[in-house]
């Protein structure tokens, strides 16, 4: 997150910081069948309305058997290039957190992908493992850029051919969700109408920086905040559910989430020590009218991630690393269960 300038060699060690059953009234016939992910490539190029190249994984229901495929640090499982069923029932736009990648959390994309829905997992733009450019911009520059990428991927994925027929609608429009990890927390709150006041985190980091030392060691309030310090926001009516993990949070007005009115539901690390969940996961949770709040117990901040297979530094030691007793396999599989339902129950009960 941009609260103030941070060097780029530390930079280099964020990966991912700031990363029930199916109601078959919303299957059709093909996508309740699914049971494998295929995988695409593709590139939102640069337009007037797109400043910058926005390279998403598009992981979605097909009939085609899956393979175990190495992509980095991770492993995905899917059909590559496979060719997706008729129709979805839905799109859910997955946001990594700080420094991490479209794969970090694959095994949640896939399994919401074999439920029926197409999901695109971006990489950010300035905020991802090989390019930290945002950092570098002025004050605002993240809050703002994070959640307009997100709904540059929506628009893009509404305009194509490919794509926008299969996508489920009903009478307020296409059935659109959002899920995100830490700083991708943060930016499906914000497209659900959480508004950032930046003078906040300059306040929150005064009176609470021992409290919650990894986000202010980051540089929150060391700068002077600019003139105008509450950001418009950049709420997306499209997005009409959302899953927020370990969110970063502490900058959000209480005013402005307690106005939304999208289906949320909020996951925290009991342990988490980049975003103490005081501060962040329970702040957005306590405000958002009607939110489902989860503390998992014993977690650290990345175990919402898939665990990388090999070691990935960050400020808060090894991404794959877990306290001792934690099983991260078994909250994966609860959330690969947890997010399909919750999104099935978000779009039937509107």
């Amino acid at each position: 997150m941009k609260f103030s300038l941070v060097p780029a060699a530390r930079l280099r060690l964020l990966w991912s910081c700031l990363g029930l059953l199916a109601l078959p009234v919303l299957m059709s016939p093909t996508a309740a069948e699914a049971a494998e992910a295929g995988w695409r490539q593709l590139t939102i190029p640069v337009s007037p309305t797109n400043p910058t190249a926005i390279p998403v994984a598009l992981y979605y229901p097909t009939q085609t058997p899956a393979r175990a495929i190495p992509m980095g640090a991770f492993t995905v499982r899917v059909a590559i290039g496979a060719p997706p069923d008729a129709k979805f029932k839905g799109l859910i736009i997955l946001s990594h957190g700080t420094g991490g990648s479209e794969i970090g959390h694959t095994s949640l994309a896939e399994a919401l992908a074999q439920h029926g829905y197409l999901v695109a997992a971006l990489r950010h733009p300035g905020d991802n493992w090989e390019d930290h450019s945002i950092w570098q911009q002025p004050p605002g520059t993240f809050f703002t850029e994070r959640p307009r990428q997100a709904s540059r991927v929506i628009d893009a994925l509404l305009a194509a051919p490919e794509w926008k027929d299969k996508i489920a609608t009903d009478a307020q429009g296409p059935r659109i969700g959002a899920a995100g990890h830490s700083a991708g927390g943060y930016t499906v709150i914000a497209l659900a109408g959480g508004q950032v006041e930046l003078s906040r985190i300059g306040e929150h980091c005064k009176t609470d920086s021992k409290d919650d030392p990894l986000f202010c060691s980051m540089g929150g309030g060391s700068k002077s905040p600019p003139a105008t310090t509450l950001l418009p926001p950049a709420t997306d009516p499209r997005v009409r559910a959302v899953v927020a993990m370990a969110p970063a949070g502490v900058f959000f007005t209480a005013a402005s989430l307690a106005t939304i009115k999208t289906s949320t539901a909020v996951y925290a690390a009991e342990r988490d020590r980049w975003l103490v969940p005081r501060f962040h996961a329970e702040w957005v949770a306590q405000n958002v009218p009607h939110a489902e709040f989860h503390m998992i117990p014993n977690a650290w901040h990345f175990a919402f991630m898939d665990r990388p297979g090999t070691p990935i530094q960050t400020l808060d030691g090894d991404a794959a690393a877990d306290p001792p007793g934690f099983d991260r396999e078994l909250l994966l599989t609860q959330l690969r269960n947890d997010l399909p339902a919750f999104f099935d129950k978000a779009f039937a009960q509107e």
